[in-house]
């Protein structure tokens, strides 16, 4: 079992390192990491969504202002992420948008770990934090892999998750038989 504060820490790490990737990639390695770039991103944040920042509140310790403002910056990175799924990698535009992306996510990355991350280890329990990993990873199992902005909330998460979900993964199946 894994704690959730490391497994969202690393994959933090994962999330900035392929970031780089994609911006220094060009041409089928660009598509090949911005894809699992996009995936990643849509599956870390529906889970946080679903899992971490509901716990944050009351138990977790921490204030609902520090939980609304980052499922205010996460409403406005998925918006940008559908974007640039719908531009494309061959987008003039692709690059100078990533670039904006990758600042807004990185910084949003940081002020969990500020702002909330501290405050869930100091309230939660070594078991606890154990229990909610493998909550984490079941979730991400389940999510959506593309972005979806206006889903934001568990409960909007747990609604419309599950259908967007199976929508995702059966364009993702036809996507990769097309190739």
């Amino acid at each position: 079992m894994a704690d959730v504060l490391e497994l969202l820490l690393a994959q933090h790490a994962r999330i900035e390192e392929l970031f780089g990737r994609v911006l220094h990639d060009t041409g089928e390695a660009r598509r090949d990491r911005f894809e699992e770039l996009a995936r990643l991103l849509a599956v870390h944040e529906t889970a946080e969504e679903e899992v971490v920042h509901p716990r944050g509140r009351g138990a977790g310790g921490v204030e609902d202002a520090v939980i609304d403002a980052r499922l205010a910056e996460e409403h406005d990175a998925k918006r940008l992420l559908a974007d640039l799924v719908d531009l494309g990698v061959d987008h003039p535009d692709f690059e100078q948008r990533l670039i904006e992306l990758r600042d807004m996510v990185l910084m949003h990355a940081k002020r969990e770990e500020r702002y909330e991350f501290p405050r869930l280890a100091q309230h939660l329990p070594p078991q606890e934090r154990e229990r909610l990993g493998t909550l984490l990873l079941t979730a991400e199992r389940f999510a959506p892999t593309r972005p979806h902005a206006g889903v934001e909330t568990a409960a909007a998460n747990l609604f419309a998750g599950p259908l967007l979900a199976v929508s995702d993964r059966v364009r993702d199946a036809i996507r990769d038989a097309m190739r």
